[in-house]
């Protein structure tokens, strides 16, 4: 389930309102260890795209 969330976040990360709806819908229905795996992959992702910042504040709940 992680690798196909994170393609999904891939795909819509063109636009940071709905990244932020897919992420978050990631960490409702992720199992913990996924949740630990996204939230390092959204990070290292969120460096290369500075607009996507905004919605870290989803990974920190």
């Amino acid at each position: 389930m992680f690798a196909y969330t994170k393609t999904i976040l891939e795909r819509v990360s063109f636009d940071p309102v709905l990244f932020c709806k897919e992420l978050e819908k990631a960490f409702k229905m992720l199992l913990p260890y996924e949740i630990e795996q996204l939230t390092e992959w959204v990070f290292s992702f969120t460096d290369q795209k500075p607009e996507l910042r905004q919605c870290l504040i989803y990974v920190n709940k």
